[in-house]
This record gives structure tokens, sequence and C-alpha cells, in this order.
């Protein structure tokens, strides 16, 4: 794996189009990123998709977690058949959830058109309207990855005492206060993990927008991977398909290494 790590570095410093001998070029690659509107397009995408899973599918999956393990589901098969369903859709095929939600949104006899339809409402192109286009690949992304993460956290939870919550009870607390005051601070460490690996694998999107709408309507869902997939194996560009490759790369260690530093400094 090694060779084609360094490989990509050094052709990301090339003008490489097609198979003729690369020229050197030096930041030339990334200086055209800054000035690429289909690159700033791709960036802007993924990075909503990385906010909606730290800010929407990772709080998902906490209280999916909590709910499990608190006295909302009592009996120990009921939390395991949970545990289960959950983690059904990330062992899925990734092409199976696309044809599924291909289905689930089609403008003409899609289950949520019928569902807007029987309420009272029009139907949308919730695949085909630049507007809604990336909504619905978020929400495929939170149906297909908040079970893996809710057995994240439920991990975490199992680690917890019950004698700290049973001392809290004792103390007065409450279910709200002992989640806030007890179980959130001990989970840090958890969140930080779901956090940070969100984030990674977010700025790696490819298979569900590319499956559902290929980058579309208007590259309204085109995503870094994408970009990077059409730069270098339809466009033959592979300097520049190497540039954004690592462009993507230090974007994702950039900001987890900002959000382990933010998590030191809440631990002082």
């Amino acid at each position: 794996m090694l060779y084609p790590i360094l490989d990509a570095l050094r052709l990301s410093f090339f003008e490489a189009g097609g198979f003729g001998t690369p020229e050197f070029i030096g930041l030339g690659n990334y200086r055209q990123l800054l000035e690429d509107p289909r690159y700033l397009k791709a960036l802007e995408n993924t990075t909503i998709y990385t906010l909606a899973s730290i800010f929407i599918l990772s709080p998902i999956a906490l209280i999916l977690a909590v709910t499990i393990r608190s006295f909302v589901v009592p009996w120990a098969t009921f939390k395991s058949f949970y545990r289960l369903t959950f983690f059904l859709p990330f062992i899925t095929s990734l092409v199976v959830v696309a044809l599924m939600f291909n289905v689930v949104f089609d403008p003409n006899y899609g289950l949520l058109n019928a569902f807007l339809t029987s309420i009272g409402l029009p139907q949308l192109g919730w695949l085909r309207s630049p507007d809604l286009a990336l909504p619905s690949v978020i929400m495929v992304g939170i149906w297909t990855y908040v079970g893996i993460n809710s057995l994240y956290f439920l991990a975490g939870l199992q680690n917890i005492p019950d004698e700290l919550h049973e001392a809290a009870a004792v103390d007065g607390a409450g279910r709200v206060k002992t989640f806030f005051y007890v179980t959130l601070p001990l989970l840090k460490p958890v969140i930080l993990f779901v956090v940070v690996q969100a984030t990674i694998f977010s700025y790696q999107l490819f298979e569900l927008p590319f499956l559902l709408t290929g980058g579309g309507p208007s590259d309204a869902t085109l995503t870094l991977a994408i970009y990077l997939y059409e730069t270098g194996f339809r466009q033959f560009d592979r300097g520049y398909a190497s540039a954004i490759g690592y462009s993507m790369a230090l974007i994702a260690i950039a900001i987890a290494a900002t959000q382990l530093y933010l998590y030191r400094r809440l631990e002082r």
C-alpha cells in the first residue's frame, strides 16, 4: 500500500494526463483546486454531509443506545433484538441500500411520496431536485450508519458501573441530571471516537451518492470522492486527481486533529 500512496503524492506535483510523460508543475494542481468551482462545490457538499454525520447522526445514535440501555426496553431479549436490527443496515451491501432507496424516493410510486399524498401534501422529486437530493442522501446515510454508531455507544454505556447511577439516584438526581452529569462525561472517549470516525469516513463518501444520483442533479450531491473518480478514471487526469485525494486526506486529518486537541483541552 505504501507505493501507491507515495506515488500519488509524487503525481500530485505533476501534470499527468492520459498516458503521456508527466510534467512537473510544483503546486500548480493544488492552486487549481482553490479556483475550481466543481471542487469547491464538492467540498461544500462533503462538509455538509460531515456536519450532518456529527450533529444529526451521532446524537440519534446516542439516543437509541441510551433508550435500549434504559428502562424503555426492559427485557434482555428485546435489547438483543434491537442490537441485531440496528446492525443489519451496516452489513447490507450499499448497492442493495441504494436500489432500495431509489424505490423509496421514486417520484411516481415511491413510499415517501405515497405517504405525502395520503396526508394531502404534494409529491416531491427527492433525488431529482437540487434542493432535496443532498438531504435525501444524508437521510440514507443516517439510516445506514446510525445502527453501528449506536452499538459503539452501547459498548461505552455498558462499561459505566451501575453503582454510579445508583449513587446519583440516592443523591436525588433524576434521569436527566444523571445523564448529563454522570453518563455523558464518562462517554467522552466513545463520543470522540464516533465523531472522529464520522469525520474521516464522511470525507471519503462515495458509494451512496454515486449509486443514488451519480453526483447530480447539477452537482447537488457531488462529493470529493466522486470528483476524484471522475477526474482520475473518466478524464484520466492523474495528477489533478492525486491532488484531490491528498486534499481530502489533509482536510480529514486536520479536522480530526482539531477534535482531538479540543477534547484534550476539555479534559484538563
